[in-house]
């Protein structure tokens, strides 16, 4: 191949613009989250908590009850730690099942499951093998299937969903050597050539890619005549000449995973196999995220679960000092966080999806909340986990197993789930992407004023705006229905635990969490996009508000339909508390913090002023370059493209 051609110069702006144009820019629909971070606590957009209809429960709970018997009888998840493979048996029998299907619409020949069964089912089966749950998801949720039903024309869907449906497994591909979470660095292309694109370049982290019939391929289209060009979205056939391959990908955890790097070199794809005009393709893929992000909690919930089971299990058995472990005060209060904690992602899990179901709500927000909250929540719990089985929790499955012990892969789930707080969004992208949301009311009236690149007309009239913006939001954050003793009863009926008084604290915390956003805004204004610290702060906190009010929401709805509302108000109750507390020490963090300390650290570290503190040691890392060559060109390697069949 030739030397490495210079990589195009993309400027700290030119990458917002980038990423800020392909955002949804207006709200159309109600957004609970949203107003919360505006320091409106909107509790009649979530209750009474959404539910299914009858039709669609039913049919979501016989797809359960057939796809639990599959989990049992059919996977091996010791076999697919082992081999690093899942047994393509197991994939076939997945597709006789129809779950490559299940958020297509029947007439495609899906299972036209609702987003809260879909998610039932992606928590039951990556409870049985997280690396299936992966295939699943990637599939259904960032693969073919959801672009082209948003997206898609409606020969698009006749040609390639019946195919989703049953038969062709499906994968996204985005990132690249040298691009991660910043897209204006794209560096594949699709050059238009009569009816044809003309694809060139590497794509990296394919998740299902080395077993993919479709992908969906997003590459930037030159500008020319007739061609608006941009990053644009494309159907194409895995099996296409010119497509190689080139490795498939290992990792510390989902070693069934089937991740790989793809080169395009000359791919030809039809012009009708483009999804959405030129230039689209960043939000089709953001605006896919909005529903699709809500499959990793969904398997962080399925985690959550199993930890308990296990913890209850395990810490009933194990006797130290005359008593189960479970009643010393110190693993007692990791059951109790595990137990409450779980309630608590299922309940905004569940609302969540409920409400993408309804359509009535816009969720990106929530939806991305879930995704952040779950997986990081999720993490501390198998850590937990692993802290309550001690040595055990250390030893593998088949090391157990081996002595004669039951064989709890608790360390693999740690290693498994590791992956959820970088897959589709790492946490600290996470933050900056809900806190651009967060601030967006604050940023379309007084965006000008901050804004080096307006006129002083421009400013001028900003100016005038905010002021009658803030003139009548800043009073109301003063006072609210969280001051008033009585408020939100429903949440205290007789017999049960008081929730009314965590939802008065919600409400509260709302309105200090907007004054601290208007402050923080005031003070900083053009320097707050930097201060990514203060920003993670104020959405972590935006994060649990929306998972005490999911917690309150589902207990009282289990109240009054299901057997377990003492038990579930309890559970409510305990995670409320434990969240008050995380959300006063966010509170504190806000303002008494080293950000600026660790900002000169972190320049002293660059600049080699601590390198002595790395002197005594032996780095075991190989040689080679930190991001490989992405040159486009032929491939050099052999295709390890495996389609299942």
């Amino acid at each position: 191949m030739s030397a490495t051609p210079p990589k195009p110069t993309v400027s700290e702006r030119e990458a917002r613009q980038v990423a800020e144009a392909a955002r949804e820019q207006d709200w159309r629909k109600p957004s609970f989250a949203k107003e919360l971070f505006l320091g409106r606590f909107r509790l009649d957009l979530i209750h009474p908590h959404p539910l299914p209809s009858d039709e669609a429960a039913q049919r979501g709970e016989e797809f359960l009850a057939k796809l639990r018997d599959f989990c049992e009888t059919k996977i091996d998840s010791a076999r697919i730690e082992r081999e690093a493979q899942i047994p393509d048996e197991v994939v076939n029998g997945l597709k006789e099942l129809g779950a490559l299907g299940m958020k297509i619409d029947t007439k495609y020949g899906g299972l036209g499951l609702t987003q809260v069964y879909y998610n039932k089912a992606l928590a039951l089966v990556g409870s049985a093998s997280p690396a299936i749950g992966a295939l699943l998801s990637a599939h259904q949720s960032i693969g073919v299937p959801q672009p082209l039903k948003l997206f898609g024309t409606q020969e698009q869907r006749d040609t390639f969903l019946p195919r989703c449906a049953r038969t062709d497994i499906s994968a996204f591909l985005l990132t690249e050597p040298d691009v991660g979470s910043d897209p204006a660095r794209l560096a594949t292309t699709a050059v238009p050539d009569g009816d044809d694109y003309v694809l060139d370049g590497v794509k990296l982290w394919t998740t299902n890619g080395v077993v993919a019939d479709l992908l969906v391929v997003m590459a930037r289209v030159p500008k020319s005549e007739g061609h608006k060009g941009g990053i644009t979205a494309f159907v194409v056939e895995a099996a296409s000449e010119g497509i190689t391959v080139e490795n498939r990908n290992a990792f510390m955890g989902l070693r069934g995973l089937e991740n790989g790097v793809t080169r395009f070199h000359q791919v030809r794809v039809p012009a009708a196999n483009r999804i959405g005009p030129e230039g689209a393709g960043l939000k089709i893929a953001l605006t896919t995220l909005n529903t699709g992000r809500l499959s990793l909690p969904a398997m962080c919930v399925g985690a959550g679960k199993w930890c308990l089971k296990i913890a209850r299990e395990w810490s009933a058995a194990r006797e130290q000092w005359g008593k189960p472990v479970a009643f010393h005060e110190a693993v007692g209060a990791k059951i109790s966080f595990i137990a409450a904690t779980t309630f608590a992602l299922e309940a905004v899990l569940d609302l969540s999806s409920q409400m993408a179901d309804e359509n009535r709500n816009d969720i990106r927000i929530e939806a991305a909340l879930a995704k952040l909250y779950g997986s990081e929540m999720a993490w501390l719990m198998a850590d937990e986990l692993v802290q309550i089985r001690g040595g055990r929790g250390f030893e593998t499955a088949e090391s157990l197993a081996a002595r004669g012990e039951r064989a709890v892969p608790t360390e693999q789930i740690l290693r498994d789930l590791r992956i959820n707080r970088i897959f589709e969004g790492s946490t600290e992208i996470m933050h900056l992407l809900i806190a651009r949301e967060a601030v967006d009311a604050h940023l379309k009236v007084a965006g000008d004023l901050i804004d080096p690149e307006k006129s002083l007309s421009d400013k001028a009239k900003a100016g005038a705006n905010a002021g009658v913006f803030y003139a009548k939001w800043l009073p109301k954050l003063v006072a609210g229905a969280g001051q008033l003793p009585g408020t939100y009863g429903d949440f205290h009926p007789d017999g049960h635990v008081d929730l009314s008084g965590h939802l008065r604290f919600v409400e509260r915390s709302a309105r200090k969490l907007a004054r601290s956003t208007f402050y923080a805004m005031s003070r900083w204004q053009g320097r707050m996009e930097t201060k990514q610290g203060f920003l993670g702060r104020i959405v972590d906190i935006g994060a649990e508000l929306f998972a005490m009010s999911a917690a309150c929401v589902r207990a009282e709805l289990l109240r009054t339909t299901e057997e377990h509302g003492r038990e579930a108000y309890q559970l409510a109750d305990a995670f409320c508390r434990q969240s008050r507390i995380r959300v006063d020490e966010l509170f504190a963090r806000l303002w008494t913090n080293t950000d600026d300390l660790d900002r000169t650290v972190v320049k002293g570290v660059l600049s080699g002023t601590y390198e002595w503190l790395e002197h005594g040691v032996i780095d075991p890392s190989g040689e080679g370059p930190w991001i490989a060559d992405a040159t486009p060109g032929a491939s050099q390697r052999k295709n390890v493209h495996r389609p299942i069949r």
